[in-house]
């Protein structure tokens, strides 16, 4: 963990410097310290840069017996800092990622004792269909030998291959909207994201996408231009395109390495993996092997016959059978790992994939692992994080919103506005991330991570998640998973119909001058079974209530493919021949609107309304 200054917390401090601080040069006060939720006495100390007993006294004035082994949580960590005077704020996983790859770089380029080169990670995005898999499969194959024909024998989500002695890892998941969601719990796995791109289809919304995803994560690119080997490939118009979406590729002049390969004949292959290896000696990636093991599950499962089964992916130190391991709420011994080709492992090093068996129950793809020292030390560990997850669940979600950005602002805490801005046609984008892009100033600009029409999606909602951002629809809708995706990370959507709406918005918030915002509820939807004709200007929609409630008098949408055709009132809801103030779930009704008359059966109609929400 980087050093931190000391801060006074509170009353003024004894006259004269504490003994243990006499070491410590003159430190800014506008700086906290960050803690993880459970450290050790020996971590603690070295991150205070006090001696270690000066810690355990602290403990004991506090009834707690301890050794320089013994892990705290944050309450009693923040505390003992509380009396160097030192002021505490909680860590993020996330958080510890970055502070982790950052020390390992910089004790790499100092030549610190014990740290060393680590392969690695690469992650492959992009398109659905441009050989994502094939291309996995091909580098795979590169390492299986003759005897094991055939192919992998067990799939653990993530694999090596070796270049002229140099192990690359790469992590096998389902695209670019996993590797976003483990960013999002605080899992940083990968350090090199590959983009493949098909030379005959060229770059398509799914590969912008990709792109984004990983700009927002700030992981190097390198871009796999693949099926260069049929007729139709044009590879000159995939660089012009990618260009387009500013990824400046070194032949036309920016830092973006680029490799032509074929996942079908092997062509180019060997270059990529090249092309890999250079990358990630320019990003200096260490670890200290000495260290016990830390890392991220990959994959878990209940597996019929073995029991609770995890990939994980080994990030610092090296783990070894016998290992008492934690692994998010659950913690085990490690009685056998095996790695991806299913032969058993005795030890494995920083950037190794392995897999465990005989954990006691199945933690969750994310979840950090780290190995303790004793069976009361995983306990504690487990304990900390059930009642932290318990303490979250209870406590109301915390949204970052338009309203909160001034604040964020002025407290320091933000710099950035980051936006995921969604519209109803690609041309729309163009002015309004230009416009967006103009606002601010020298201590908050706006951020767009990513731009595409559509409608909101799950993907884009996690975007935000990950990257404390929110979501700006213009002309455009939601759709219903990602409005529970947003209420359950915290994720504000806002939609506009005019973009000097959008652009004012945001301006104003950017100055704190924000006005109360309109939010949509959505009240219910009904499908339309049959359509009922009354003279030529009039049409009855013959509907069932599949979800919520129909309500008269509510606005509402008329949905055909995905499409609006329209959006007005409710002109009148029916319960056979009675007028109905609603209808609910499951109940039959007539409905119509108040000009529309084009109802097809098939067609769903949405039914909401619009309310102010106060500014928090």
């Amino acid at each position: 963990m980087a050093y931190r200054p000391p801060v006074r917390r509170r009353g003024p401090r004894p006259s004269g410097p504490p003994r243990q601080l006499l070491q410590l040069q003159p430190l800014s006060t506008e700086e906290l310290v960050t803690l993880p939720r459970a450290t050790t006495v020996h971590d603690l100390a070295d991150t205070l840069r006090v001696p270690p007993v000066e810690l355990i006294k602290g403990l004991l004035r506090r009834g707690i017996m301890a050794n320089i082994n013994q892990v705290i949580d944050f309450d009693t960590a923040a505390s003992l800092c509380d009396d160097l005077g030192y002021e505490t704020i909680l860590q993020t996983a996330q958080e510890k990622e970055v502070s982790v790859l950052s020390g390992a770089r910089r004790a790499l380029k100092e030549g610190a004792k014990g740290f060393a080169q680590r392969p690695p990670v690469v992650t492959i995005m992009g398109h659905v269909d441009h050989g994502k898999t094939s291309l996995l499969d091909a580098i795979r194959e590169t390492k299986v030998t003759e005897g094991e024909a055939g192919g992998i024998t067990q799939h653990i989500g993530a694999y090596q291959v070796e270049v002229d002695g140099h192990p690359i890892t790469f992590v096998d998941t389902p695209g670019h909207q996993a590797f976003t969601a483990m960013r999002a719990r605080g899992a940083h796995v990968t350090d090199i994201a590959i983009i493949v791109v098909a030379a005959d289809d060229g770059v398509m919304p799914q590969t912008i996408e990709a792109i984004n995803h990983a700009r927002a994560a700030r992981v190097p690119l390198i871009i796999a231009i693949n099926k260069i080997d049929r007729p139709e490939a044009n590879v000159d118009k995939v660089k012009a395109q990618l260009a387009d979406q500013n990824v400046l590729i070194e032949e036309y002049g920016g830092d973006v390495v680029a490799a032509q390969v074929s996942a079908r004949t092997r062509q180019g292959l060997p270059e990529l993996l090249e092309q890999i290896l250079l990358v990630a000696e320019l990003e200096e990636l260490a670890a200290d092997p000495n260290r016990r093991a830390e890392g991220v599950v990959l994959e878990a499962h209940l597996d019929p016959q073995r029991g609770a089964m995890a990939s994980i992916l080994v990030q610092a130190g090296t783990l070894h059978i016998g290992d008492l391991v934690v692994l998010g709420e659950t913690s085990a011994r490690v009685r056998a790992m095996y790695d991806d080709l299913n032969k058993p492992i005795k030890i494995a090093g920083p950037s190794t994939p392995v897999n465990l068996l005989g954990l006691g129950a199945v933690p969750e793809p994310g979840d950090l692992f780290q190995v303790v020292a004793d069976e009361k030390t995983a306990r504690t560990m487990v304990e900390s994080r059930e009642r932290e997850r318990q303490m979250q669940e209870a406590a109301p979600v915390n949204v970052l919103s338009l309203a909160s950005m001034f604040e964020a602002v002025k407290s320091g805490v933000a710099k950035d506005l980051n936006v995921v801005l969604k519209t109803d046609v690609q041309g729309s984008i163009d002015p309004i991330r230009s416009s967006l892009q103009k606002l601010g100033d020298d201590h908050m600009h706006v951020n767009v991570l990513h731009a595409a029409a559509g409608t909101v999606t799950e993907s884009d909602v996690m975007l935000a998640a990950a990257s404390k951002g929110i979501v700006l629809g213009f002309n455009t809708r939601v759709e219903p998973g990602a409005r529970r995706s947003a209420d359950t990370a915290g994720v504000e959507i806002r939609t506009y119909e005019i973009i000097y709406n959008l652009v004012d918005e945001v301006e104003k918030a950017l100055k704190g001058m924000l006005e109360p915002e309109t939010i949509e509820i959505i009240e219910g939807k009904a499908e339309v079974r049959r359509v009922f004709t009354v003279g030529r200007r009039s049409a009855i929609a013959g509907s069932q209530v599949i979800e919520g409630k129909a309500m008269r008098n509510a606005m509402a949408r008329v949905l055909r493919g995905g499409k609006v055709l329209a959006d007005e009132r409710v002109g009148g809801l029916k319960r056979f021949k009675d007028d109905a103030r609603e209808v609910a779930t499951g109940l039959e009704c007539g409905i119509t609107l108040d000009s529309f008359i084009d109802f097809e059966e098939g067609d769903i109609i949405e039914f909401y309304r619009k309310e102010k929400q106060a500014v928090s």
